[in-house]
C-alpha cells in the first residue's frame, strides 16, 4: 500500500497523539471524520500502526535510573544468542534491546529504582547468565531527546 500525503499526515498526527479521536485527526488533516477511520483502519490492516500506548513518565514511576548496557556473549552461536534474546524478553527492566555490530553483542536500554536495583539486575540475573562474557553499563546523566517518533518524509 502506497503512502499519500494525507497517509503520512495521520501517521505523523497519531505517532505525536494516539489518542486523537477520528474527529480530532480530521480536523488536523483537512479530511472527514469518516475518511480518516477508513484511512486509519487501513493503515493499521497493513501493518503501518503497531498499535497505541500510554507514554509514561518513569522517573514519577519510581524509575530513576536509566543505562545503557553494552553485552558481550561468550561464543555467537544460533543457541546462545536465542536463549539471551528469551531471558532478555522476560526482563522487566530491559526497555529494549538491539543486536548490534561494532564491540558490543548487543546494547540494553534498562531502567531501574535506584543504583541498589540496577545493581540487583546486574549482579543477581545478567552476569549470572551462562552466555554473557562481559558488560559495560553507562548511566545516563541527562536526557536531551527521547522519542519514538519517525521522519516520515521519507516514507512511502
Amino acid at each position: 500500500m502506497p503512502l499519500d500525503r494525507y497517509d503520512r499526515q495521520i501517521l505523523d498526527a497519531l505517532q505525536r497523539d494516539g489518542a486523537l479521536t477520528n474527529a480530532d485527526l480530521s480536523a488536523r488533516v483537512n479530511l472527514s471524520a469518516s475518511q480518516c477511520s477508513r484511512r486509519r483502519a487501513a493503515l493499521e490492516a497493513a501493518g503501518y500502526i503497531e498499535g497505541y500506548r500510554a507514554r509514561l513518565n518513569a522517573v514519577k514511576l519510581g524509575l530513576g535510573i536509566r543505562v545503557v548496557v553494552r553485552v558481550n556473549l561468550r561464543s555467537h552461536g544460533k543457541d546462545a544468542d536465542s536463549h539471551f534474546s528469551r531471558w532478555i524478553e522476560a526482563q522487566p527492566e530491559v526497555q529494549s534491546a538491539f543486536s548490534v555490530s561494532g564491540d558490543a553483542d548487543y546494547i540494553l536500554h534498562v531502567r531501574a529504582r535506584d543504583l541498589g536495583g540496577f545493581s540487583d539486575f546486574l549482579h543477581e540475573r545478567l552476569l549470572i547468565q551462562p552466555e554473557v562474557a562481559q558488560v559495560r553499563s553507562d548511566f545516563v546523566l541527562r536526557t536531551f531527546k527521547d522519542s519514538d517518533a519517525l521522519d516520515l518524509g521519507h516514507a512511502g
